[in-house]
């Protein structure tokens, strides 16, 4: 198969990488383990693509993926509005390549190589 199952069934992980691509929208940089940062990487970059497509069919694909969330308390912004309206702009001439993943080391108490994910 092409992706990492991570010891879980297919609702569960995409419940999963559904909150986790939401959170790294809304902060633009999240600590967790390196097999589930390169996982997320290859879905972040697909919305993010999504975002720079703009249209309306685009805007509903990630809707249907992306939670629900309120990305800035200040102006009510939504994480769906951020991505197209702040992150999309930002990679407008860039051809791929919006997300870096950074090796940490063992995480204290189980060794689990962590990693943080961020958008360039």
């Amino acid at each position: 198969m092409a992706y990492r199952k991570l010891g879980r069934n297919s609702s569960a992980r995409k419940a999963l990488f559904r909150d986790l691509a939401t959170d790294l929208i809304i902060n633009e940089r999240i600590e967790t383990t390196e097999p589930k940062a390169k996982e997320l990487r290859s879905i972040v970059e697909k919305m993010i693509t999504f975002g720079k497509r703009g249209d309306l069919h685009a805007r509903r694909q990630v809707a249907a993926f992306i939670r629900n969330e309120i990305a800035d308390e200040e102006t009510g912004q939504y994480a769906v509005q951020k991505l197209f309206d702040d992150v999309a702009k930002r990679y407008e001439d860039r051809q791929g390549g919006y997300t870096r993943v950074m090796k940490l080391g063992p995480r204290r108490g189980d060794g689990a190589e962590m990693a943080i994910i961020e958008l360039v």
